[in-house]
């Protein structure tokens, strides 16, 4: 169904849109009040429209109850309004503005160079552990079981996921993008020992797409003020956000602050220590070698998308990390130079 476009909205009248930069959706608008229908002009609000069609029916609903279920816990933004969609208006979502710098940018800031190394090291390491605690404190909170969010209840519709059956999924996606039917055996090895991993945690919240493009820093402080866009969050495992910050971001010091951050922040919940243990470098090696194994969900997927990798560098990069993963049988191998500095953390 071809829905009119925020412009011709009327919910959002008496707003200036703007788009903003940073997704790949092109639903995420800046809204400023022009004043003419007696409101202050100049406020300004975020505004999340869902007429895209692989968006669930309550959308913007589910996005509302889930930035109620963490507020407090993490710092997110306070919904003003949200809409289910309907016959003629899709879903949309209004939020305030939360001050802060894009995650992404600020480390492509602090990895560009010019400081001198040991300050540089410090803030990747500041900044890494801010990112840590974030996904460590989602670790924490406790789901019944596995599956999606079905509705603004929080309500979950199971969904349980074998890593090995996730490949074989993907396998046509993957050979239709030059995939050869020994990598693809070689990928399904290597999803068969990470799933024996994963097996029998329990379930917690995740956001499912928790890197630093979705997560605002104090550019001065490095400190998070905001998390942002919680379309795929559902309920799984403790190390899947883990995994997602560290999936392509692997400087030493960063990778080192943000399995800190993650280690104090989830305590046992995170699997990778027992009662009373301290995050020392075992706790380390084991929280990176879950988040290895966990990521492999979304690099999969990623990388079986029809997209061309000269228009999306996320497909690119899954497709050029997941190849070096299937080549060695590693979850922690990275293509090229990268791989140098990803050892095990």
């Amino acid at each position: 169904m071809e829905h009119p476009s925020p412009l011709e909205d009327p919910r959002l009248a008496g707003y200036l849109l703007e788009p903003l930069t940073g997704g790949w959706s092109g639903e995420t608008f800046l809204a400023t009040l022009d004043g003419r229908s007696g409101t202050a002009a100049g406020n300004q609000v975020v505004v999340r429209y869902f007429a895209d069609a692989r968006h669930a029916e309550h959308a913007a609903r589910i996005q509302a109850a889930l930035l109620a279920r963490v507020c407090g816990l993490l710092p997110v933004p306070v919904v003003h309004q949200a809409h289910d969609g309907d016959a003629t208006l899709p879903g949309l979502l209004i939020t305030e503005l939360v001050p802060g710098e894009r995650g992404d940018l600020v480390l492509a800031r602090l990895t560009a160079g010019g400081a001198e190394p040991r300050r540089q090291a410090d803030a990747l390491r500041t900044a890494g552990r801010a990112l840590g605690r974030i996904a460590g404190a989602l670790a924490a909170v406790p789901m019944p079981r596995t599956g999606m969010f079905a509705d603004a209840t929080l309500r979950i519709e199971p969904f349980d996921l074998w890593l090995p059956d996730w490949v074989d999924t993907h396998a046509p996606r993957l050979a239709e993008s030059g995939w050869s039917d020994g990598e693809i055996g070689a990928l399904r090895a290597v999803a068969e020992r990470a799933a024996r991993e994963l097996d029998g945690a329990p379930a917690c919240l995740v956001h499912s797409d928790l890197n630093p493009k979705n997560v605002l820093l104090d550019p001065v402080t490095l400190e998070v003020t905001g998390v942002l866009d919680w379309e795929f969050a559902h309920a799984g495992h403790p190390a899947t956000d883990l995994g997602n910050l560290l999936r392509f971001d692997r400087e030493p010091a960063y990778v080192e602050g943000v399995l800190d951050g993650y280690l104090a922040a989830a305590g046992t919940a995170g699997g990778a220590r027992g009662e009373g243990g301290d995050p020392g470098e075992p706790a380390r090696r084991r929280a990176t070698e879950l988040a290895r194994a966990a990521d492999l969900v979304a690099l999969v997927d990623l990388a079986a998308r029809p997209a061309r990798p000269a228009t999306n560098p996320v497909v690119r990069r899954a497709r050029e990390h997941l190849r070096a993963i299937a080549r060695t049988g590693d979850v922690h191998a990275a293509p090229g130079p990268a791989a140098l500095a990803c050892g095990h953390a």
